[in-house]
């Protein structure tokens, strides 16, 4: 008779929280899409994800946001430097839930700290693709390396997705007010979140023995 090593037990479900908080995010553009065409019979998608809030599916958009900032508030890292970017991640994710968007006009203070919160979020999220995932072995094995490639693909796609949006909105949302163009961009952005946090929860190129970096 054997006795599962409760250590073990709890590195598997540590690595199923992150895949959980991966898949969160990859799934969560297109539920909100797909939920509001297909169960609200609306023929649109939105101009951003954001805006969604405003709509039938706004308790998926909320609750969503907020067990990911759950998760990134009971993370914790390798190093103090770990824990205080997953609990500003945290903190961003709550204000994005929390102070909507406008739906139309010109932004007020409540719009402003959720395009802070927003750009902040991305912002964190890739600093832990970039820096904090990519953290060597004084060995690193063959996976972890490329995994590190995946990282920092993932963060540098987050940066590149941030300023294609602030660039829409400076010279293009005027010409193309009803555009997706930042939904489908966020949506990107997402994705490479949920890659990121999938692979730091083992989802692919695992090593050998049970490794969290």
């Amino acid at each position: 008779m054997t006795t599962e090593d409760p250590h073990l037990s709890q590195i598997y479900s540590y690595l199923s929280l992150r895949k959980a908080v991966g898949w969160i995010g990859i799934l969560l553009p297109f539920v909100l899409m797909t939920g509001l065409i297909i169960i609200y019979r609306e023929n649109t998608v939105l101009r951003s994800i954001s805006l969604y809030y405003h709509s039938q599916m706004r308790d998926l958009f909320v609750g969503a946001l907020c067990a990911i900032a759950l998760f990134l508030f009971f993370y914790k890292g390798y190093s103090k430097w770990d824990n205080r970017a997953a609990n500003l991640a945290a903190f961003f994710a709550l204000g994005i839930a929390f102070f909507p968007t406008v739906t139309e006009g010109p932004p007020d203070w409540v719009a402003y700290i959720h395009f802070i919160s927003a750009s902040l979020f991305f912002i964190t999220l890739s600093c832990f693709s970039i820096f904090l995932f990519t953290k060597k072995n004084p060995h690193p094995t063959k996976n972890k390396l490329a995994r590190n490639k995946i990282y920092i693909s993932c963060g540098v796609v987050m940066i590149g997705c941030l300023i294609s949006i602030l660039i829409f909105f400076v010279f293009f949302e005027k010409k193309y007010p009803d555009s997706s163009f930042v939904f489908w961009i966020e949506s990107l952005a997402l994705i490479a979140f949920g890659i990121s946090w999938l692979i730091k929860g083992g989802t692919l190129l695992q090593d050998e023995k049970n490794n969290l970096q």
